[in-house]
């Protein structure tokens, strides 16, 4: 891209961290051209595999074209939150005029109006943060245990001021919230674990930014087989649980605040027996049952050196960190 083209008045950025999904990210990057008009953007798309570069291949092929302008960067050190820096920093840098960066995961496929909703929300509401539903999508057809699922379900339902967001899979963040932070925007102690997303958008609402969730900007999530699988879900709530132990010892990482994140560690564990009664009578499933357990045993899980690396890269060539959660020391 050359310099006149990334001086110009590009209102918002669209950054694609990906890895290794060139299928999905074709389908991905075909939805963000074919969006409703209205809105000048320009796309950040990072290649986090500096070994094959397929998803570059797929990336330049679309920037070359035309179908939609912007900047494909390779980031040879891996993990979520690395890349995802590395978009962020490149869409600040490059695009100096984009008052909205955004963000979609690279097996998402925005809906044609999603900028617009988007854009639109943050306007309306005069939020610092947007975010929107990710719909799944099931490439295999989901029993009922798992569309009741709390992995599986995306919470809010209306448009709404909200605390704060969980995920950055489908969001938008203001320009001067990032002014507010030093860089990496996402802390590298999460890079391999997951969670960074949470963790930043936990510390914008400490700083008072206000956070609106737009109902109307969807999303869709291709939901592969192997996440589908009671494994794959049991570990995913054994990350939250350890992402949720990591985001508290951050937080207070006093004698005092450790003593007081023991106990709430102790606390978790009957509670939990609670929530999952409560569950079981709402779901009549035993696997959304087991959910508020498996949370509670990953942050006790945690707290005695079992980190859960779902983002760790593998070493076969056509595998995904998501689709591999596992449990490391």
């Amino acid at each position: 891209m050359s310099g006149s083209q990334t001086q110009s008045n590009v209102a918002a950025v669209v950054c694609v961290p990906t890895f290794r999904r060139p299928i999905h990210l074709e389908k991905t990057l075909a939805s963000l051209a074919h969006q409703a008009e209205g809105v000048n953007f320009a796309v950040v798309i990072v290649e986090n595999d500096d070994e094959c570069r397929e998803g570059k291949t797929v990336a330049d092929a679309f920037l070359k074209s035309g179908a939609l302008r912007g900047i494909c960067v390779v980031e040879p050190q891996r993990g979520n939150c690395r890349a995802i820096n590395r978009a962020f920093e490149t869409a600040l840098d490059s695009f100096p005029s984009a008052e909205f960066i955004l963000m979609i995961d690279d097996d998402e496929i925005a809906s044609p109006l999603w900028l617009l909703e988007m854009t639109g929300g943050a306007r309306q509401s005069g939020a610092d943060i947007v975010g929107g539903p990710v719909v799944r999508y099931f490439e295999t057809a989901p029993d009922r245990a798992t569309t009741l699922h709390p992995v599986f379900d995306p919470g809010l339902s209306f448009s709404r001021f909200i605390p704060s967001l969980l995920g950055s899979g489908n969001c938008l963040i203001r320009r001067h919230v990032f002014e507010s932070f030093d860089a990496p925007y996402f802390d590298l102690r999460f890079n391999f674990l997951g969670g960074g997303d949470m963790d930043f958008f936990k510390r914008c609402r400490s700083k008072g930014f206000t956070t609106y969730w737009s109902n109307d900007a969807i999303v869709t999530e291709s939901v592969p087989a192997q996440r589908m699988e009671a494994g794959w879900i049991l570990r995913r709530g054994l990350a939250i649980g350890a992402i949720n132990y990591q985001i508290d010892c951050k937080r207070y990482p006093s004698r005092l605040g450790r003593s007081l994140i023991f106990i709430k560690n102790f606390l978790t564990l009957p509670l939990s027996a609670l929530r999952a009664v409560s569950m079981f009578q709402r779901t009549r499933c035993l696997l959304p049952t087991l959910h508020p357990i498996c949370i509670a045993a990953g942050r006790n899980l945690a707290a005695f050196g079992f980190s859960p690396s779902p983002y760790k890269q593998p070493s076969r060539p056509n595998a995904t960190p998501r689709d591999l959660p596992h449990l490391s020391m």
